[in-house]
């Protein structure tokens, strides 16, 4: 019992430093609100979210 739960503690953690959990977040959030619109791929959203994140250098430190 003990390793499963420290495996799926890994799992999380890996899964959120990687950004994988915050597209699945994403993916609900977009079948919630827009029902009938194609819920973006992997890449679409990375894509919208390198933009957004350029175009808001202000939140940025660096």
């Amino acid at each position: 019992m003990r390793i499963r739960r420290w495996v799926r503690a890994v799992r999380w953690y890996l899964r959120e430093l990687t950004g994988e959990a915050q597209y699945d977040r994403h993916c609900e959030r977009h079948r919630r609100h827009h029902p009938l619109a194609p819920v973006p791929t992997r890449r679409e959203y990375q894509v919208l979210r390198t933009r957004h994140q350029e175009a808001r250098t202000h939140s940025r430190c660096c």
